[in-house]
C-alpha cells in the first residue's frame, strides 16, 4: 500500500486483553486506558480514524497464537496492544516476530520480553518482573533487614519477581533464609505461614495479585503475623484494598505508579477516568492510557503513514512520556520504560507515596541484540 493510500483508511488496533475470568478487570482497565488516550485527542491517530478490533484473550496460553493469527491474517491490523498475562505473552511474542506486526505489550512483565526475546517491532509500557522488584532490596537493607523469607506463586512470573529481589538483596549483603513457593493458583496458605512464624526472619518479601494478593493480606494479618515480621511487596500486592479493614496497614510496596502521585498530569488523568467510566484509575489504566499516548505520538511524527513501518518503529522508539500519569519515562534501546520506582506504604486503609525507590530505573536488557 502507498504512503497515500494508508493515510485514509482507519487505522486498526487489536486489543488482545482478558475480558472475562481472574485477569477481566486487568483487561478492562487497559482497554479504558488506551481509549481515555486516544479519545481526549479527537479520537484520530496522525489524522486518521481508529477501529479497535476486540479480541478476549480469556488469558489462555494455548489460544494466545490462534488469536493473534486472527487479528493479523483475518483482520490485518496496524498494531497488537495485549496481553496482560505473561503465559499469552510468550505465544504472542512469537507470533510477532514472525509476522513483522507492532504489538505494545500494555503489562506482561516477563523478563524475555525485552531481553532475549526482544525485537525491533515489539514495544513495552509496562515494566519488566526485574524492575519493581529489584528497587525495594536496597530500602529493605537500609531498613536493617539482614534475613528475609520469600514467598510466592510456583510459576514463571512469581520466581522471576522473587528473583529481581533476591539477587539485590544478597548482593548488598542480605539472607534469603528461605524461598516458598505455593503451588499455583492455590490460595491456602496457612501451613507457610505457620513455617515463617517459627523461622522468626527480620521480614518477608512477597509476589501475589489478584485475589490471592487479598486472601495472603488477610491471612497473614490473621495468623498474628502483621506487626511482627514485615510485609514487603510490589504494588500489585496492594491493588485492591476494599474489604481489607487496616489489615493491610504497615505493608511497604514497590511500583512504577503510584495513585497520589503529585504531578499535574495524574491528577488531570484521574479525574478524566473517573468522570468517563465512573471509576478509580490504577496502574493498569495508566498503562493503557501510555500505550495510547505511543501511538498517538508515533502516527503524529509519521504523519499517519503506517505503510514504511521502518519510519514508524523509530517514531516509537524516539517518544518521550514527558506527560504520563506515572511521570516522565522514555523508552530504552530494548523497547521498555526506563522509569522512577515508587515506594508506598498503606496506612488507614490507603496506599500512600512515601519516596522514591529508585529514578530512572532501566532494565539489565540481558541477551538483547539491540541494547549493545
Amino acid at each position: 500500500m502507498t504512503g497515500a493510500a494508508s493515510t485514509q483508511k482507519k487505522v486498526k488496533i487489536g486489543l488482545l486483553l482478558p475480558y472475562s475470568g481472574t485477569y477481566g478487570m486487568l483487561g478492562t482497565s487497559v482497554d479504558r486506558g488506551i481509549r481515555l488516550a486516544i479519545e481526549q485527542r479527537g479520537s484520530k491517530l496522525g489524522g486518521r480514524d481508529v477501529e479497535f478490533v476486540v479480541v478476549n484473550s480469556e488469558a489462555n496460553p494455548g489460544k494466545a497464537v490462534s488469536n493473534m493469527q486472527k487479528l493479523i491474517s483475518a483482520e490485518k491490523v496496524d498494531f497488537v496492544v495485549g496481553p496482560i498475562h505473561s503465559g499469552v505473552a510468550m505465544a504472542a511474542l512469537k507470533v510477532a516476530r514472525q509476522t513483522g506486526t507492532i504489538l505494545v505489550i500494555p503489562n506482561a512483565g516477563l523478563n524475555v520480553a525485552t531481553r532475549e526475546l526482544c525485537a525491533p517491532n515489539i514495544f513495552r509500557t509496562s515494566f519488566s518482573n526485574w524492575q519493581p522488584n529489584y528497587a525495594m532490596a536496597k530500602p529493605a537493607y537500609d531498613q536493617g533487614y539482614r534475613r528475609i523469607v520469600t514467598i510466592s506463586w510456583r510459576y514463571a512470573a512469581g520466581t522471576e519477581h522473587l528473583g529481581g529481589f533476591e539477587e539485590e538483596f544478597k548482593r548488598h549483603g542480605g539472607q534469603i533464609v528461605k524461598q516458598i513457593l505455593v503451588p499455583f493458583p492455590s490460595v491456602d496458605f496457612q501451613t507457610y505461614l505457620t513455617e515463617i512464624a517459627s523461622i522468626k526472619p527480620d521480614a518477608v518479601y512477597t509476589f501475589f495479585g489478584g485475589g490471592g494478593a487479598v486472601k495472603f493480606i488477610q491471612d497473614y494479618a490473621d495468623a498474628g503475623l502483621k506487626g511482627k515480621i514485615p510485609l514487603l511487596s510490589t504494588g500489585f500486592l496492594t491493588e485492591s484494598l476494599e474489604g481489607l479493614g487496616n489489615r493491610a496497614d504497615g505493608i511497604r510496596t514497590t511500583l512504577h505508579y503510584a495513585d497520589d502521585l503529585d504531578n499535574k498530569y495524574n491528577i488531570a488523568f484521574r479525574k478524566a477516568f473517573k468522570d468517563r467510566y465512573n471509576d478509580e484509575a490504577g496502574v493498569y489504566a495508566v498503562q493503557g492510557y501510555d500505550s495510547g499516548l505511543l501511538l498517538i505520538r508515533a502516527m503524529e511524527a509519521v504523519k499517519g503513514d503506517t505503510s514504511n513501518q521502518a519510519a514508524l518503529i523509530e517514531a516509537m522508539r524516539k517518544v518521550k512520556f514527558q506527560d504520563s500519569p506515572r511521570g516522565p519515562w522514555t523508552m530504552s534501546k530494548a523497547h521498555n520504560p526506563i522509569q522512577n520506582i515508587y515506594m508506598s506504604e498503606v496506612r488507614g486503609g490507603k496506599n500512600v507515596m512515601v519516596g522514591t525507590a529508585a529514578k530512572a530505573l532501566d532494565d539489565p536488557a540481558t541477551g538483547c541484540k539491540m541494547a549493545k
